[in-house]
């Protein structure tokens, strides 16, 4: 599995909302730091994207902000800062019959248990995406499927949306990782390929001097380079792909929690089932009912 499919597989755990933000006069909006992951699409109007830490970029309808992990940011008619916004209220009424100056579609997955996935985590706070031109035509499709699916209640919505956030979320990283190739992810060829064999073969019986051999370097150079790269140490990294993987397959599959916790590369349902809990803070069980519903 590719890092962006890993990436929005592990968001899918978490409630799927998607709404209209509106803004008439004097508005401006500050979103705090929250479990999720999201996106805000200019649909009418002119604002202003406002980060912690970079200057405030001019948005043009058309032009998406994507935060990856929750990062804190505003919306507002003009530069500004961050904290002299208030805070968001979430939700909105139909944009069509409001008499607003600006207009946003608005999803996001809430991360409720755990923390996002290591790649989202590894992409800056907060990204606007400007589609290439013409407007991206599958971007422009999926924002008007879904600008549908919020308008009506019609039946089937509670599987149309997160499928459409799911697409979504990952055109727009395809968009972002065209446009800004040497950003996010794993550059270091050495490194990824390590990385990729974790993935691709989580209940190997990997450890640091095993990694470090496949990747051809003294242990103490390979844990070093390996944390520059991912922000992880290389066992802090196999438990929290490990556990992805083993959260994936309790959501999508039927399998016995020891037949999983063997598949990801622990010994016993016991020992799997305490890595999870210290990971997500609920047991693998409940986990998994709590994904059916």
């Amino acid at each position: 599995m590719d890092v962006v499919s890993e990436a929005i597989g592990s968001v899918r755990v978490g409630r799927a909302e998607a709404c209209w933000v509106t803004g008439a006069g004097e508005w401006g909006m500050r979103y705090p730091g929250l479990p999720v992951s999201g996106f805000h699409v200019l649909m009418r109007g002119d604002a202003w994207l406002i980060s912690e830490d970079d200057a405030p970029r001019a948005l043009a309808p058309g032009d998406v902000v994507f935060t990856a992990a929750g990062a804190p940011h505003g919306l507002s008619p003009a530069p500004v800062r961050l904290e002299s916004l208030p805070q968001a209220v979430l939700g909105g009424d139909d944009p069509r019959a409001a008499d607003a100056d600006v207009v946003f579609l608005c999803g996001a997955y809430w991360l409720t248990h755990g923390r996002a996935h290591p790649y989202l985590r590894s992409l800056p706070g907060v990204m606007a995406i400007s589609p290439r031109e013409p407007r991206d035509p599958a971007l422009r499709a999926l924002v008007g499927l879904l600008d549908a699916e919020v308008s009506g209640a019609a039946p089937g919505g509670e599987v149309s949306r997160p499928a459409l956030l799911d697409l979504l979320l990952t055109q727009v990283l395809r968009e972002w990782l065209a446009q800004h190739p040497a950003e996010g992810g794993v550059t270091d060829p050495v490194i990824a390929g390590v990385v990729r064999q974790i993935r691709d073969s989580p209940g190997e019986p990997w450890t640091v001097q095993r990694l470090s051999d496949r990747a051809g370097l003294p242990r103490r150079e390979f844990s070093r380079r390996f944390a520059e790269v991912t922000g992880l140490a290389p066992r802090a990294y196999l438990t929290e792909a490990r556990l992805a993987h083993g959260a994936r397959l309790l959501r999508e599959s039927d399998a016995p929690l020891a037949a999983i916790a063997r598949r990801v590369g622990y010994s016993t349902e016991f020992a799997f089932g305490g890595a999870f809990r210290r990971e997500y803070g609920i047991s693998p069980g409940r986990f998994r009912r709590e994904s059916a519903l």
